[in-house]
């Protein structure tokens, strides 16, 4: 890739702790947000081990 978009910098920001603290209260135009799945909405184990059964 050539080209820095403001999605790189927001998530380069984002993932470093102490340029998190630097930047908290910026807002980065076009920059997006950091992806997050709630874990509620992840898919549970069936059969609760995921070692199969010998027969």
């Amino acid at each position: 890739m050539t080209r820095i978009v403001p999605r790189h910098i927001q998530l380069a920001v984002k993932n470093d702790e102490e340029l998190s603290k630097l930047l908290g209260d910026v807002t980065i135009l076009n920059g997006g947000v950091m992806p997050n799945i709630h874990n509620l909405s992840l898919p549970k184990n069936a059969g609760g081990s995921s070692k199969p059964s010998a027969r």
